[in-house]
């Protein structure tokens, strides 16, 4: 048996294939929104449309899901955390970073899914992207006396510092 898409060391046959299939559903919004990972690096691009909540189908572009979906080599899903979205409750926030690799650039994709639970069954209704951590770099220190960060060899006073 070939491990899941998604990331939780199950077999696909026991873990996302059956909810793909329609076999069974998603007991909670983390389980459907692993599923829908799956969806992506198994292009089944109807099952994220079907899995979308009602209200937020008339503007999914299926066709367009359909061709990143198939252009882009899924690499793996790390889920970061959950809030809500248990087979108790009604509504879940999901972040996680799906990463994939597109004209053979890799990418990570951070999101935070919302999920809403109607008539017992968990649908996707949007995302927020999370934006990456700006990182400030400190200003490189060189003394007077130190060797010239520009790799002449000499003395920094003597080459770029003077």
């Amino acid at each position: 048996m070939a491990a899941c898409f998604c990331g939780s060391g199950d077999a696909y046959e026991n873990c996302c294939e059956p909810i793909l299939d329609g076999a069974t559903q998603a007991v909670t919004a983390e389980a459907l929104m692993r599923a829908r990972y799956t969806a992506f690096a198994v292009k089944r691009a109807e099952f994220l449309h079907e899995s979308l909540h009602p209200e937020h189908r008339h503007d999914h572009d299926i066709e367009a899901t359909r061709r990143w979906s198939g252009n882009a080599q899924w690499l793996g899903l790390q889920v970061l955390s959950m809030e809500g979205g248990s087979a108790e409750d009604e509504e879940g926030n999901v972040e996680f970073i799906a990463t994939y690799k597109e004209k053979g650039v890799i990418r990570p994709h951070h999101e935070i899914s919302r999920f809403v639970k109607q008539d017992g069954r968990w649908f996707f209704v949007d995302g927020r992207l999370v934006a990456p951590k700006t990182e400030k770099r400190k200003p490189l220190k060189v003394g007077r006396n130190d060797p010239c960060p520009c790799g002449s060899g000499k003395k920094h006073k003597k080459c770029c510092g003077g």
